[in-house]
């Protein structure tokens, strides 16, 4: 009788989202007549911008016509969309090749797959509160993992712990799910913690496009050194909206190589085994979002989602309440008022004003007595849960 993996059986429940549906299920049935306001999912609410829907149209097209027809595409991506994101980057002073990108479908597939590189026997290191991908793709994999504290007294943004060895190390910045962003001498800090002990970071920047302080880097390869240490995965989910669409990008440099081996050319062997490539139509619709035109029109719904962080964040500094994030990501992370426990203030928010939001505890230990909003709701909606949340914080 064939093993299965039995490291399945090590997952914790995802009781998270879970309990969040019951709860509303519940809610709802016991109060039909309420609507809800929903500010926990981090899914986009505005569709894909005109640039992109064009583009899309016109591959479909192609697919009609003889002479213009794709079949299988390139499987580490096509190369005019490998090009435009290596473009992209250089625009802020990152030079990549063409061939250190690689187009998927998404960031969170890649987190996972990624992990193919490396030994089970590797480290992983997981900053919490955590994306609860990070944890569950190394108990698949069998991999240890080392847990890193985060909090309040260091703004959720933890440096390198010496006493902690760890081969692979997770940083999301802006971060999922508390919205705190790295500054470079921190994340400096971790370049050269990395590159003396061998380890590799692992950066998670699908939320850069929502930075706008120009001194925060949006790129871990803005960081000298990173290029021997690093690899980056990020999304057009947020950025421009594929969240239904689904394609990202993962970035290995050519420089990065250990005991021997070029990860950038295991990289291609394993693409180049595992996958087909991703859809033409789709990176035809990709390439226009990094088009000058592409970029003014996501930018401009980027710019709707953070008018609601604005909003919410009027309504935290009002009532004096600690937060982080919100201005250089879609996601707020509040303490609880009161130290009330963070299902606690879900189960008060869904009771008395009928918004939903996310308990931090969902997101690691770390996160008890903190929540999240999601800003990627309508206008409409946030405003409307803004105003009741002061109403409720002012009791």
């Amino acid at each position: 009788m064939i093993t299965p993996n039995m490291h399945y059986a090590e997952l914790k429940d995802s009781y998270l989202f879970y309990n969040i549906a019951q709860k509303t299920k519940a809610y709802l049935e016991a109060n039909p007549d309420k609507r809800l306001y929903r500010m926990g999912i981090g899914d986009v609410s505005l569709p894909l911008c005109d640039a992109v829907i064009q583009s899309l149209h016109e591959a479909v097209d192609d697919q009609a016509n003889k002479e213009r027809f794709h079949g299988y595409m390139p499987e580490c991506g096509a190369p005019f969309l490998r090009e435009a994101i290596a473009n992209y980057y250089g625009q802020r002073g990152v030079t990549l090749s063409a061939d250190e990108v690689f187009v998927s479908s998404g960031a969170s597939d890649e987190l996972g797959d990624i992990l193919d590189l490396f030994d089970k026997k590797s480290t992983a290191l997981v900053m919490e509160p955590a994306y609860p991908a990070y944890v569950d793709a190394n108990v698949i994999a069998g991999r240890q993992i080392c847990h890193l504290a985060s909090g309040r007294e260091n703004g959720f943004l933890p440096q390198p712990d010496p006493s902690i060895q760890a081969d692979l190390l997770y940083i999301c910045s802006p971060n999922n799910p508390t919205g705190a962003v790295f500054s470079k001498e921190q994340l400096k800090a971790w370049v050269d913690y990395a590159n003396q002990n061998g380890a590799i970071i692992l950066f998670d920047a699908a939320y850069e496009a929502f930075i706008e302080d120009s001194t925060l880097p949006h790129s871990i390869f803005e960081i000298e050194g990173a290029r021997t240490c690093a690899i980056e995965i990020c999304s057009l989910s947020k950025t421009a909206g594929f969240t239904g669409t689904r394609l990202g990008y993962t970035v290995i440099p050519k420089d990065l190589v250990r005991n021997g081996m070029n990860l950038n050319e295991m990289w291609v062997r394993n693409r180049t085994t595992k996958t087909n490539g991703v859809s033409y139509i789709i990176q035809k619709g990709g390439a226009a979002v990094f088009t000058p035109e592409g970029q003014k029109q996501i930018h401009q719904n980027i710019q709707v989602y953070k008018n609601n962080a604005k909003i919410l964040m009027e309504v935290l500094d009002q009532a004096g309440i600690w937060y982080c994030g919100g201005k250089n990501a879609p996601y707020i992370w509040m303490e609880c008022p009161n130290g009330m426990g963070s299902w606690e203030f879900f189960d008060l928010l869904l009771r008395e004003i009928q918004v939903v939001g996310t308990p931090g505890e969902g997101f690691g230990a770390c996160g008890e007595g903190y929540f999240r909003f999601s800003t990627f709701g309508s206008p409409e909606d946030t405003k409307e849960a803004a105003r009741r949340l002061a109403k409720l914080l002012q009791k």
